[in-house]
Formats: structure tokens, sequence, C-alpha cells
């Protein structure tokens, strides 16, 4: 078989049913039309991306005639831009694909254009510059090769088999670190194209029709997925963003509601008993006259004050004595600070172990010791990082107090108690540095694993008519 053509003489009739494989198109029913020059595909939604030297096209099709469902979404690289003139005389500027042909068991290249042929009865038109001279056609007879079935769509297997396409995802991040540049290079390396946004420079449109994200002054595209690094200090804003990026459908890793709940310590930890995962016995009071008994309830002193929306370790205090904790917790009142007031566990001697959990799984974990003196292990304070090994109790805990906020990428922190796993913070926008220098781990990777997972096409509902169904 040559590169270019098949070498076996292939019949075909008017009409059969042919396969894009590397557009995630198993089963298409096509004209074939030797009156035509190119060849054609129905895509709606046409949209390019990527660096003008290397340009890639994304489009969405439908390949059942008549049908809405399924929609499969496709990328490829454009290979040429031209001026198409249709059977009805009408001319029209085509993007230009590349891309294997497979009918009757042989396969070879084809060059297509990508059109709207809506209300046409055909959604693949296949022209003569896409057959070969070992191809003959006859022009009265229909499917004389094997038919295929658009049932296949229907079928579970069709997101396992669906081609890697190229990505367009948007990286919410004010930020120029080490988590933000890893983004960027992994998603690169397999070939998507990731753009930083500025969480802050973004600004929408809410309407009920035809909601939008705008930034510098022109409307966002629709991106296929949004990794939100929101800071504390933009997280009422940056949650807002993310959901107009919901309403718009797009898939966003960590959804508005679960960062907004895991940046408020107090709804954390109320979420945290309302699914009964362990932690640190909290209290928390508005009025001066109850210092005394919320000392109390967390089982006196040495314990934790901590302000609602800390970060990175800072507005965290460990007070030895009960009147060391009154006095942090009289002064935090004069600050008019909202905080809430923690048991100290001993036994953790300074140290806590941070559980990264991607799609519901731990990928990592490395255990983070405070600097000397510092009853805190965030290593932005001085703390040191090395792998850990959890065991299956503080797996399980991980895990659920991820699927407790509905995040698809957290970092889980744990302390570790004589009663077991204690949940010390959930964090939404964890750092990748630490753990992947501390695992080894490429976990960057292990994120796009599970994006690329969740934006493939999704099988359609079973049909119930016949292969021959006609549209």
């Amino acid at each position: 078989m040559s590169t270019d053509q098949p070498t076996p003489v292939l019949k075909l009739g008017w009409e059969e049913w042919i396969a894009l494989p590397e557009l995630g198109l198993p089963a298409l029913r096509a004209k074939i039309d030797t009156g035509a020059r190119t060849s054609a595909l129905h895509a709606t939604e046409i949209e390019t991306f990527g660096p003008s030297t290397k340009p890639r096209v994304r489009f969405t099709v439908h390949p059942v005639p008549g049908q809405d469902h399924p929609l499969i979404p496709c990328s490829a690289e454009v290979v040429d831009r031209r001026e198409v003139t249709s059977s009805n005389g009408e001319s029209e500027m085509r993007y230009v694909i590349r891309t294997p042909i497979e009918v009757g068991g042989q396969s070879w290249p084809i060059e297509v254009t990508l059109t709207d042929r809506r209300g046409m009865t055909s959604h693949m038109l296949i022209g003569r510059q896409a057959l070969g001279d070992t191809i003959t056609v006859a022009p009265s007879e229909r499917f004389c090769q094997p038919e295929l079935s658009y049932d296949v769509y229907a079928s579970a297997r069709l997101r396992k088999s669906a081609p890697n396409r190229t990505l367009r995802i948007a990286v919410l991040s004010r930020e120029n670190n080490f988590s933000t540049r890893r983004l960027v290079e992994e998603g690169e390396k397999r070939g998507h194209v990731v753009e930083v946004i500025d969480t802050s420079r973004c600004y929408m449109a809410i309407n009920t029709l035809a909601p939008e994200v705008h930034y510098d002054g022109t409307r966002l595209p629709r991106y296929d997925a949004v990794i939100p690094r929101i800071g504390a200090s933009v997280t009422q804003y940056g949650t807002a963003v993310i959901r107009q990026f919901e309403t718009l459908g797009t898939h966003c890793v960590n959804g508005s509601t679960g960062i907004t709940a895991s940046r408020d310590k107090l709804h954390a930890h109320q979420i945290l008993a309302g699914q009964r995962i362990g932690m640190p016995s909290t209290a928390f009071a508005a009025s001066p006259k109850d210092t005394s008994n919320l000392i109390g309830l967390v089982g006196g002193a040495p314990l934790i004050v901590k302000l609602l929306e800390s970060t990175q370790g800072k507005g965290v205090v460990l007070a030895e004595t009960k009147k060391a904790a009154e006095s942090v917790i009289t002064a935090f009142r004069g600050l008019k600070a909202n905080f809430l007031v923690q048991h100290f566990v001993k036994e953790a001697a300074g140290e806590d172990i941070r559980c990264l959990v991607v799609g519901g799984k731990v990928v990592a974990a490395m255990k983070r010791t405070g600097a000397e003196g510092d009853f805190r292990s965030n290593l932005h304070l001085g703390g040191k990082a090395v792998v850990a090994r959890i065991t299956r109790e503080e797996r399980d805990t991980a895990v659920r107090a991820a699927r407790a906020f509905g995040l698809n990428l957290a970092g889980v922190d744990l302390l570790r108690a004589e009663s077991g796993p204690k949940v010390l913070e959930v964090n939404s926008s964890p750092g990748l540095e630490g753990i992947e220098r501390a695992s080894g781990k490429n976990i960057t990777g292990l994120l796009y694993d599970h994006i690329e997972s969740r934006v493939r096409p999704a099988p359609a509902k079973p049909r119930r008519s016949s292969r021959r169904t006609s549209g």
C-alpha cells in the first residue's frame, strides 16, 4: 500500500459508509461525487487557534443528519485556506485539513474542507481529488463496501478510543510562578494551546441568551477547559469569573462553589464536619464575652488561633497558654478580624502531610516539616518536604475531603493525630513545585490526563433506527 493511495482496486457506490478515525468519527455516511473537485465535511463552530506559524482549527461535527446529538468536538492542523465554489454557484473561503479516511478496510489521507452543510442529506462529500486511479465509482450503486452504523456513537468505548485532540485551555492566574509556568509547559508539550489569563482583567456580559467573558477589549474564545489559579486576595471576583465560564458550559477543573467554600476556614470546617471527616476540634464565636468558653470547647491551651481567610500559614498563631490565647483573641477582635480557634495536635510535632488529589485519586504525598522553632510547616515559610508514605485511612480521608468540596485538583493537608488523620486544610490552588520535587512525579501531566479524559466526546444515547437511516 502506498502512502498516498490504496493499491488494490476499490469499488465505491455513490453513497458509502466511511470513517475519519483521527477526528474521532468512526462512522459517517458520505456521498461520492466525482463532479466535485474537493471533499467537504459538515462542521460548525469553526475556530482557528494556536501560533500563526502552525495554526490549528477546531470545530464540531454532527455525524447523524437531522439530529443534534451526538456532537463531536474535533481539531486538526490547517494545511490551507482556499475559495471553494459549491454546486449552487456560491463561493466560500474554507479551511482545509488533511486526515486519513477509512473505507472497506483500506485507509489513505485526503484533504477535506470544513463548511456548514446543514440541511444537506449527506454530512460528508468526497470529491474526485480524494479518489485515486485505483478507485472506481459505480454511480448507480450504493454501499458497495461494508456498512457501518451510527450506533457506534452510543458505545462507551467511544470515549476511551477518542483521539487526544488539541485542546484550548485557559489558566486563570495573576502570577508568573512555577505552577503557572508548569501548566503552560506541560500543556504545550502535549500539543495543546494554553493561554494565561489575568483574572482581574476579565469582565463579563451577563445575560440569559449569550453570556460572555471579555479580556482586554475582546471577547474570550470558547475554551475546552479552564484551570483556576485564584489568589486569596481576588477570591470573590475570581470565583465570579469561574461562574461565568461554568454558565458557558466550559469544563472548570475546580468549580466556583468549591473554591469559595475552601477559602473560608469556618465554612470549610463545617463542610468537613457535615461529611464526618476527621479534623481538629474547632470553635467560633463573635462575642468577646465567650472567649473563655471558646477556649474550653477545643480542650484549652495550647491552641491555634486562625484567621478565616488565612493562606500559606499567614494569620495562624500558636497560643501556648490560656492567658496567651486570650491576648491573641482580644487582639484579633480589636482588628475586627474573623477567626476561629482550634485544638493543637501536639503529637504532629510541627509536621503535616500534603496529599495531592487529582480526579478523585491521591497521586502524590509529601511530609512537610516546619523550620526550626516554627510549628507551621508551610514551604513558603521555610519548611522542608520529603516524599511520604501514607496509610489507606489517610488516603481515603484526603479523597473524601476533596470530594466534599467538589474539587478535581486539591491539596489536602493532614495532621497525624493519635486518634487518626485530621484534615487541617483543603487547598483549591495547591502549589505544584514542592510536591513535584518531593515526589519526583509529573503531577502536572496527571492533571492533563484528567482534563483530557473529561473533555472527550461523551457517548450518545442508543438509537433505535436502522443502519440505513436516511438524512
